[in-house]
């Protein structure tokens, strides 16, 4: 909940800020620093300060009741991968992203994983309030994050991040819905005055994937006890390609059938345009009372690959009888004859004889192997924009009332578009340039909070009893856009058997289209004391009702004991949940998929749609979890070494089913029900709550400061092992495949050994990532084994290293060199390659694009 905002200590952060006028240099860490001496409390390491998991004084990892990474934001910005995501996934172990190549929109919002749940039960937060979530659902998650609708973080320029909190625990009942697996709080920076101004480049050591970015900083007085800082961020990124030819284009070039291209088709990172992000975090503070308002503004285009459509098989476009025969429309209603496409031993005739029975139709007669005769790869693509701005007024009443009012507002809208494809079911009669714009999603969230905390001494706590509530109400709303026409037609040659719709991506109909909203409020209360010298107890309870399932009441209780000055006990437990969004409820999409042996059409429709049709499809319920956790601290001055357990128990998990085979009277039935364009649909599935998981894993992070090498030297361990378990589900609903994929996809150990050297200014950082063993079901082919016709790769451990230096002047210039993966690890080759074309394992948890190296060159003022 944004109510997380500095509470306890705002009265403190008011007064040191009003008081230091003069001090319009300080950042945000160095103002929390200084709130927290105001207020006559143990000054803490101003880099690792965070407010995550209390409403108490602001902690350290060392000293905080639960496990939290605290990222520096030079540390976070200066990692070579550009995008946000990827700096995660090498800095915080139990943090998966992976390179998405053909995964319809999912391409514009990767899918994150924090401690192996999917991304929608992780929340997010900017300065403490929440962040609303994309329009894109992974409706192709690879098993773990099917279905799920989580916060698009990679708009964010990295350079206006102060610091990344991740706090990797349970935290429902202080922050309400998704904060499952843990919470990430972005803080921005607050400049009043100098900048930045930077120049990023590089390329994969394949000499692909060429990446260029440019970042421009200004901090400005806002008054004489305010600041404006605006950051703005321009990106490029030129796709990969780790492809090989498929064995049908193979056969189908053989067979002499022209415009076969080589590859046919394209597995790598998409191509990345006019990626443009803006944020401004202003603030002005009073004597009293301090103002702020923030907010972001991104864009970008990225288009991605597809699968290849084979001219001799392609059902609805080029045959209907597995390829023995050419797919031929009438366009007067004469007949046509038949044009083998194999011969009686089921070989593919070659195109000489094919083509020439093809030129010597009648001309009403239309086959798309006139026009594309070698076949065509369909490229998917989006146009993101996302807008979100926070404005807020806090402060302190009487003797110690911390308040907080606020209020934002976030849109993230996407329209999608298909290029170089057909709908088959218009004939010769296609839109210019073979683009459709099948329509696109709209997810809206406003927020208004009132959070109030003071401090109380007691008699029976050694020190203050910290006591907090607050109240939010939220809105959000899922809006489905139609497609243009073209995408959506119901074309003259339906009738004939040719598909209705862009191949590939289908336009949104006008009869799903429109808005789906919900509302909800909730209130929390939340007490923290140290009842002794050496243990701090806190709880937290919070009601939360909303409009479309109804309400349900979470708590947390933690705990810290420090035996002695160097060592601590902590742990927590909790109850919490994820609601269904809106979104899940109501999409309606169709998409193209592998599907025994053969791409097929399938359709992910609202369950109240398919009630009655299919098992499982009923309204959605919430998700419901237990977690616990329990960790030891060691802090000796040099070394800080914390090892922190979990157990995360969750119901009624929400994602896709299983794929239904749909039967001609399921299709008139739905047509009953205003849904004809689902005429040539062949599989169905929908959202259901139907499983329950445990995730247990064990988090290690230490690190050790030295002199070493006649400079400072940060030695730092991080690891992570996560396992889960599936320990209920629905045979038929969701399916064998499914369980294998959320158990096994994600590798159960991860972690890097890191060295940090500084030395006047120079710098160089070496870092050794260790990813364990993962399993792939390649083309999410839905079955476990082979004989099922499954296409099962099981990935082994890999080392990568990622090496800089660099150089920082007195004048403000510096310059860094660096690689990541500097050995250029690739997985083993992919032994279903020539079924598709990819080179690799497409979900390998460190890429498949190889080494990567850069530079960054750069000038502070």
């Amino acid at each position: 909940m944004s109510s997380c905002i500095r509470l306890a200590i705002a009265a403190a952060a008011l007064a040191a800020t009003s008081a230091a006028g003069a001090q319009e240099t300080e950042t945000e860490s160095q103002a929390q620093a200084a709130a927290v001496e105001a207020s006559g409390a143990e000054t803490t390491t101003l880099e690792t300060v965070s407010v995550l998991g209390t409403r108490s004084k602001p902690r350290t990892e060392a000293n905080s009741a639960v496990p939290i990474d605290i990222l520096g934001g030079e540390e976070f910005h200066n990692q070579p991968s550009v995008d946000v995501l990827d700096k995660l996934r090498v800095l915080v172990p139990s943090f998966n992203v992976s390179t998405i190549p053909i995964d319809d929109a999912a391409t514009l919002v990767r899918p994150a994983n924090l401690r192996g749940l999917p991304p929608d039960n992780t929340l997010v937060l900017v300065n403490g309030k929440r962040r609303h979530r994309a329009a894109v659902i992974t409706f192709l998650g690879h098993g773990l994050s099917d279905g799920a609708q989580g916060p698009d973080i990679s708009v964010f320029p990295s350079l206006a991040l102060e610091q990344v909190e991740v706090l990797r625990d349970g935290a429902a009942a202080q922050y309400g819905s998704d904060a499952i697996a843990g919470v990430i709080n972005f803080s921005l920076k607050e400049l009043d005055h100098g900048g930045t101004v930077e120049a990023f480049a590089g390329e994969h050591y394949e000499g692909d994937g060429f990446t260029q970015q440019y970042s421009a900083q200004l901090g400005l007085p806002l008054s004489a006890n305010g600041f404006a800082t605006f950051t703005a961020e321009w990106r490029k990124a030129d796709p990969t390609s780790r492809s090989v030819q498929r064995d049908d284009a193979a056969a189908v070039a053989a067979a002499g059938y022209p415009g076969v291209a080589n590859p046919a088709q394209i597995w790598g990172s998409p191509e990345v345009n006019d990626d443009f992000k803006f944020v401004a975090n202003l603030g002005i503070a009073g004597e009293h009372v301090e103002t702020y308002l923030f907010g972001n503004y991104a864009k970008r285009d990225v288009t991605g690959g597809f699968y290849y459509r084979n001219p001799t098989t392609r059902g609805g476009v080029y045959s209907n009888d597995g390829g023995a025969t050419l797919l031929v429309g009438s366009l007067s209603g004469a007949a046509c004859p038949r044009i083998a496409l194999r011969g009686a031993n089921g070989s593919l005739l070659p195109y000489a004889g094919v083509g020439a029975a093809v030129a010597a139709l009648p001309a009403h007669c239309f086959t798309f192997l006139s026009q594309l005769p070698g076949g065509f790869t369909p490229q998917f693509g989006g146009e993101m924009e996302d807008a979100a701005f926070t404005a807020g007024v806090k402060g302190v009443w009487g003797d110690g009332w911390y308040w907080d009012l606020s209020g934002s507002y976030g849109r993230n809208d996407i329209d999608f578009y298909m290029l170089n494809t057909v709908n088959s079911s218009m004939g010769p009669n296609q839109p210019p340039g073979a683009r459709f714009s099948p329509g696109g999603n709209v997810q809206t969230e406003t927020n208004f909070n009132f959070d109030l905390s003071r401090d109380f001494e007691t008699g029976f706590t050694h020190g203050p009893l910290t006591l907090a509530t607050g109240a939010e109400w939220r809105e959000e709303e899922f809006e489905i856009k139609s497609g243009d026409p073209a995408s959506t037609a119901i074309g003259p040659l339906t009738q004939q058997g040719f598909s209705i719709g862009s191949n590939g991506f289908p336009g949104f109909n006008p009869s799903t289209a429109g808005k789906f909203s919900r509302d909800n409020w909730a209130i929390y209360a939340d007490a923290e004391a140290r009842f002794t010298e050496r243990l701090l107890l806190a709880g937290a309870v919070r009601y939360e009702d909303f409009s479309d399932f109804g309400s349900t009441t979470n708590w947390k209780f933690t705990g810290r004991y420090d035996f002695t000055d160097t060592f601590a006990l902590r742990g927590a437990v909790s109850t919490g949940f994820r609601a269904p969004t809106p979104g899940q409820a109501n999409v309606s999409q169709v998409t193209t998929a592998f599907i025994d042996g053969e791409l097929r059409d399938t359709a992910t429709l609202p369950p109240a749609l398919l009630e009655g049709l299919f098992p499982g499809a009923e309204p959605l319920q919430p998700e419901e979890s237990r977690n616990a956790s329990l960790g030891l601290v060691w802090n000796s001055g040099a070394w800080l070494v914390t090892a922190d357990w979990y157990s995360i128990q969750v119901d009624d998990r929400i994602a896709r089913s299983t794929d239904f085979d749909v039967t001609q009277a399921q299709r008139n039935e739905l047509a009953a029900r205003g849904r004809p364009d689902l005429a040539s649909l062949s599989r169905v599935g929908f959202f259901v709550n139907d499983f329950d998981t445990t995730t247990t894993g064990l988090d290690l992070v230490a690190s050790f400061e030295s002199d070493h090498f006649g400079g400072d030297t940060t030695y730092s361990l991080a690891a992570n092992w996560n396992r889960t378990e599936v320990d209920d589900f629905t045979p038929g609903i969701i399916s064998e495949a499914r369980i294998k994929k959320l158990e096994e996809s994600l590798p159960r150990t991860k972690g890097y050994f890191s060295v940090n050297h500084r030395r006047d200014v120079f710098h160089a950082n070496v870092r050794v990532n260790y990813y364990g063993s993962f399993y792939e079901d390649h083309l999410d082919s839905d079955a476990v084994s082979i004989a099922d016709g499954g296409l099962p790769i099981n990935g082994d451990s890999a080392i990568t290293v990622d090496a800089e230096i660099g150089w920082k002047f007195p004048s403000g210039l510096y310059v860094n060199v660096g690689a990541q993966n500097l050995f250029d690890e690739v997985p083993d080759d992919n032994p279903w390659a020539g079924i598709a074309g990819a080179q690799y394992p497409v979900h390998a948890p460190y890429g498949f694009n190889g080494g990567f190296y850069y530079a960054r060159v750069g000038f502070t003022f």
